[in-house]
C-alpha cells in the first residue's frame, strides 16, 4: 500500500495468525477446484485462477531465496504487463504455466509450509528491522502484513472466478481483518491524492456485510485516516459493501459497475470522485 515513515511495529503473533490462516483457507479452496476452474479467467488480465496460485507460490519462493526462473519469451511483450514488478511475477507465472492443478496445489503446499518454519523462527530483531516492501522502506512485520493483504485479496480474485465466496464466519477472520488494515494504513493517500478530496473534507466510509465497520479520513492538506472527527460529522459518506470496498481498491472492479450498490451522502460530488478513485493496487 501507501509508503509510510519506517517503523511500522506490528504484532507478530497476530499477523502470523493471520498469514498463516490465509494460506489454509487458499489451500482448501484450491483443493476441492475441479481442472475447469483451475482455467476459469480471474479479473486480472491475462490471469487464470492456476495463474494466481503460480503467483503466489512465485512470491513465497522469492522470499525463501529461491532464484527467479528466466523464461524463454519476452514477459515485457505480453500485454497485460506494464511494469518491473509485472514482469517478476510473470516470470513465475510462466514458469508454472504447463503445471496441472494438482501439481500447483502440492508446490503451494510445499511453499506454504517452508514459509511457516521460516516465519516462526523469525526473531523478534528480524520482525521490527527495516527492510524494502512494496509501501517502501518498513519493518519486515508490515511487508508480512502486506503479504496477508496480497494473499488475501488473490484468495477472492479465485472465489469470484469460480464463484464459491467464502462463508461469514471466514470473511470475519485474522486475514480479512488484517487485509482491510492494510487497505486502511494507505486510506489517506487514496482519497487526499488519488481522489482529489479538497481541503476541509471528511470522508467516512461505511462498510457493510461481514467486513463491517466505519473509516474516517480528514483532509487538511493531505488525508489521514482518524477515529473521529473533531469539526463536525462528516461532509461525505460512502456506504457500500465491505468486500466490494476491497475489490475496488484493489482495482479489481470499477464504481460505474455498481453504481446501484454504493450509496452517496453529504457532498455526493466528492463522494463520486473518490469511489471513482479507489484503485490502489500496483
Amino acid at each position: 500500500m501507501t509508503s509510510v515513515q519506517p517503523g511500522t511495529v506490528l504484532d507478530r503473533a497476530e499477523v502470523l495468525l493471520g498469514l498463516f490462516s490465509c494460506w489454509e483457507e487458499i489451500e482448501e479452496l484450491l483443493a476441492a477446484l475441479s481442472d475447469a476452474q483451475w482455467q476459469a479467467a480471474t479479473a486480472l488480465p491475462g490471469w487464470r485462477v492456476q495463474d494466481i496460485v503460480a503467483h503466489l507460490i512465485g512470491t513465497e519462493s522469492m522470499l525463501l531465496g529461491i532464484k527467479t526462473p528466466v523464461p524463454d519469451i519476452d514477459v515485457f511483450a505480453l500485454p497485460h504487463v506494464h511494469n518491473g514488478i509485472g514482469a517478476l511475477n510473470e516470470r513465475w507465472v510462466w514458469h508454472f504455466q504447463r503445471r496441472s492443478g494438482r501439481e500447483l496445489l502440492q508446490r503451494f503446499r510445499v511453499v506454504t509450509d517452508d514459509r511457516r518454519k521460516q516465519l516462526t523462527e523469525t526473531t523478534n530483531e528480524e520482525w521490527i528491522s527495516v527492510t524494502t516492501t512494496p509501501a517502501g522502506p518498513d519493518t519486515y512485520g508490515r511487508f508480512m502484513r502486506i503479504r496477508t493483504f496480497d494473499c488475501w485479496i488473490h484468495e477472492q480474485d479465485i472465489r469470484e472466478a469460480v464463484g464459491v465466496w467464502a462463508a461469514d464466519e471466514v470473511l470475519v477472520g485474522r486475514a480479512a481483518v488484517q487485509a482491510l488494515d492494510e487497505i486502511t494504513a494507505g486510506l489517506g493517500y487514496i482519497v487526499g491524492k488519488l481522489g482529489g478530496a479538497p481541503d476541509g473534507s471528511r470522508i467516512a466510509f461505511e462498510l457493510t456485510g461481514p467486513l463491517q465497520r466505519t473509516l474516517r479520513v480528514a483532509v487538511d492538506g493531505h488525508g489521514r485516516v482518524v477515529d473521529r472527527f473533531d469539526d463536525g460529522p462528516a461532509t461525505s459518506t460512502v456506504r457500500l459493501d465491505g468486500v466490494l470496498f476491497t475489490r475496488l481498491v484493489g482495482g479489481r472492479t470499477t464504481a460505474a459497475e455498481h453504481a446501484g450498490a454504493i450509496e452517496l451522502a453529504g457532498d455526493t460530488a466528492v463522494g463520486q470522485q473518490i469511489v471513482d478513485h479507489l484503485k490502489f493496487v500496483i
